[in-house]
């Protein structure tokens, strides 16, 4: 029987059919951290962390904590956020805080990059560091690989650049640059093997945050309603992301407020800033649309709501986790749009639809101006996707269902602790950096049934 036929408010009845064959709240209640034995107890290093993405700022730091619990005399420096601070990195800058999209953003900034990469030279230069480990942001992070082989540091690479989707020529710098990948998608691995670069598939962190992270249930409860369908609004993690894309949803918040006048929209700032930033863009009559806006409460609006207007991004596999249906946009400038058209070898750009080898979450790229007909198309397609989740609560079931049997697959924690004992091991086993990494005895993955 079709859900909305039942007499049930639509999120109560798609609740109640989820629950019955799945736990939706496993990815709340599941431990991050394996507790470490003592034969798991590794000799103190000095690493040098280099870290210009907010979530690769969350990742490094999980990755941090576990690694101080296996080696508690080991020390961390380098380049990061706040996130790795309260982990224990002494921050030599805030890298975060310049993290940037596409060509045109870069530019502006070469000069700090090249700054920076110095100082982190004059540190290799010194012997103070033992071992380097990049995470993300590639542009910048080749520049460090380069400068720590030059003094025969080890350089070892978590959350690596999509090679795979894009720039695959790149794959030489990390042939010479880097020691070994730890992949987090199960089809990395068998791709950067072939490619002649030493890998390992140690699962994905994002799900050791969701495994670590305890939602906030007074905040879940009060907002949670059953007479009405809730929408969360996902902007984006990076300033430039939200001034891009929150227009956008806007002007796609505005068609749907008209068409479901019962709808609420709950928008996911991830900080005070982007919030009053997003808030600034309500007209006289905006002030009257069912719209919150909310700072750092990403995973409690996610869990909240029936399904997502989301950008592009990693926290597509939180909504996979939590098996939220949702729609996907995302905007670049118009140099960036052609230059990826000629680079770019994948037709989707969100990780849960690589991972599943189809589109679970239906996209929408736009470029140029905020006012160009590629934008105008977007917003028409979205509001199209979105009206249809919105007024069927049939399709949110068989959405929801399907993004948790891949939750079910992929969504495991454990990359944290593997990636920990690997690089530890590989560390203090050898001086020269031969030592095979024996894989043997790491958390439970997910099977590589889909790789490609």
């Amino acid at each position: 029987m079709n859900p909305k036929d039942q007499g049930y408010p639509m999120n109560q009845i798609e609740h109640i059919n989820c629950t019955q064959s799945v736990d939706c709240h496993q990815f709340d209640t599941c431990e991050l951290i394996q507790p470490v034995s003592v034969e798991e107890q590794f000799m103190g290093q000095r690493f040098f962390f280099s870290v210009g993405e907010p979530s690769g700022d969350l990742h490094a730091a999980n990755l941090i904590r576990c690694m101080r619990s296996m080696s508690p005399s080991s020390t961390f420096r380098g380049f990061g956020g706040p996130k790795m601070i309260q982990s224990g990195l002494d921050l030599d800058f805030d890298l975060t805080s310049m993290a940037v999209m596409g060509f045109a953003e870069v530019l502006p900034k070469l000069r700090e990059f090249f700054r920076l990469a110095a100082r982190a030279e004059q540190c290799f230069a010194n012997n103070e560091v033992d071992g380097v480990v990049l995470v993300d942001f590639p542009g910048f992070n080749w520049h460090i690989a380069k400068r720590a082989k030059k003094y025969g540091i080890p350089v070892f690479y978590y959350l690596p650049p999509q090679l795979w989707a894009w720039g695959g020529w790149r794959v030489s710098k990390m042939r010479k640059y880097v020691d070994h990948v730890f992949c987090n998608l199960p089809f990395e691995t068998p791709w950067f093997e072939k490619h002649g670069v030493p890998a390992t598939f140690v699962g994905h962190p994002f799900f050791d945050s969701i495994a670590q992270q305890r939602l906030d249930s007074r905040f879940i409860e009060r907002h949670r309603r059953n007479d009405r369908v809730q929408i969360s609004v996902l902007p984006g993690s990076r300033d430039h992301e939200v001034k891009h894309i929150w227009p956008l949803q806007l002007q796609v918040i505005r068609q749907l407020a008209r068409r479901y006048p019962d709808a609420e929209f709950m928008v996911a700032a991830l900080k005070d800033s982007h919030a009053l930033w997003c808030k600034s863009h309500f007209t006289e009559q905006d002030s009257r649309l069912p719209i919150s806006i909310f700072a750092g409460k990403t995973s409690e609006i996610i869990e909240t709501c029936d399904c997502s207007l989301m950008k592009s991004g990693s926290v597509s596999l939180e909504v996979m986790a939590r098996g939220k249906p949702a729609v996907v946009m995302y905007h670049v400038s118009r140099s960036t749009y052609w230059l990826g058209k000629a680079l770019v070898k994948i037709d989707s750009m969100s990780l849960p639809n690589l991972i599943a080898s189809e589109k679970v979450l239906p996209e929408s790229l736009s470029y140029g101006s905020l006012d160009s007909a590629s934008s105008k198309r977007s917003v028409t397609n979205v509001v199209a996707e979105m009206e249809s989740l919105i007024g069927d609560a049939s399709l949110r079931l068989t959405r929801r269902k399907r993004l948790l049997a891949l939750a079910s697959e992929f969504a495991q924690p454990g990359a944290s602790y593997n990636t920990s004992k690997l690089l530890l091991q590989r560390m203090s086993g050898s001086s020269d950096g031969t030592l095979p990494i024996d894989e043997s005895q790491l958390a439970p993955l997910p099977s590589l049934k889909n790789a490609a």
